[in-house]
């Protein structure tokens, strides 16, 4: 009985675990950790031409592009869509499990700043 229920826990843990897939776990060659604190998570996201991502998850946040974006991005539920962005461009985007690929002939990149706390996430941005 006891040998079931570590295993039942143990299958539990697994699948929550793949549930909420960390980019920087599951695909170390695209996102690498820049800093943390108990408020956010920087991570430096970079791409080759027409490289492609695993199924992910990031909280809210913001991006910041620092070279040309054209990506296709499939959805927990199978949909994709294409997005684009520019150098210089600072864009908050809301959380998302997603696939993400470069659909461009040039390398991609950009600092993702996830946001960890409600508190964090609710203060009104200061110039």
């Amino acid at each position: 009985m006891r040998k079931n229920l570590f295993l039942s826990a143990l299958l539990w843990f697994g699948a929550s675990t793949l549930l909420g897939q960390d980019p920087v776990k599951v695909d170390p060659k695209h996102y690498k950790l820049e800093f943390e604190n108990s408020q956010v998570r920087v991570l430096r996201i970079t791409y080759g031409p027409h490289e492609k991502s695993v199924m992910h998850e990031h909280p809210a946040g913001v991006a910041v592009f620092l070279t040309d974006q054209n990506g296709k991005f499939t959805l927990a539920d199978g949909k994709s869509e294409e997005r684009g962005g520019k150098a210089g461009e600072a864009r908050w985007l809301p959380a998302e499990k997603h696939l993400p690929e470069n659909l461009s002939e040039k390398p991609l990149e950009l600092i993702l700043v996830e946001v960890k706390t409600r508190r964090a996430a609710a203060k009104p941005a200061t110039k």
